[in-house]
């Protein structure tokens, strides 16, 4: 008997970095296992190019990527979220649609790359950075013991990844 596929959503404002990258790397990592998804509190209408770049580079499909409201996902047509992540921590603190299902959810705050400043490296850095500890984050996620760990388990487990010191660039799993 196989689980069910988990649905799992990222949440920032723009809906144009690290949200997209999220959903591209879980799509992938959890293949099989979940699909994600992403959205936004006031989307910016477009992915970020250098976004969209590095995941190109490091071999995700990004066909079907696009900035959406999350307006999208809080209808009776929308897909069922078991998970709800923010990345940014304007999203955390906005007052969010209501989930139904009562999803299991966890902040996972990250520096935002688009508002990087500086030369066109230290803004490649800065998305690099991002991709890695999402990467990092997610790989945790994906790994965990779904089917033993009860819900309050789980929920601090999904807390403990999103305080998760992942932000040296000295780590492993830097893209490449």
């Amino acid at each position: 008997m196989t689980d069910p596929i988990k649905n799992v959503l990222f949440l920032c404002t723009g809906n144009s970095a690290r949200s997209l990258m999220a959903e591209a790397i879980l799509n992938r990592e959890g293949a099989g296992r979940f699909h994600g998804f992403s959205a936004g509190s006031q989307p910016s209408g477009a992915p970020h190019p250098q976004a969209l770049a590095l995941l190109n580079r490091e071999h995700h499909d990004t066909s079907a990527l696009r900035s959406k409201s999350w307006d999208e996902f809080d209808g009776p047509d929308a897909p069922k979220m078991d998970f709800i992540f923010t990345v940014c921590d304007n999203a955390a603190s906005e007052p969010c649609p209501f989930w139904p299902g009562q999803p299991i959810s966890a902040h996972w705050g990250l520096p935002d790359p688009a508002a990087a400043t500086g030369t066109e490296a230290e803004i490649a850095l800065a998305f690099a950075d991002t991709y890695r500890m999402l990467r990092n984050r997610i790989s945790l996620f994906v790994s965990l013991p779904h089917r033993s760990l009860d819900r309050l388990s789980l929920q601090k487990s999904l807390e403990d990844i999103g305080q998760s010191n992942d932000a040296s660039p000295h780590n492993s799993g830097a893209p490449s």
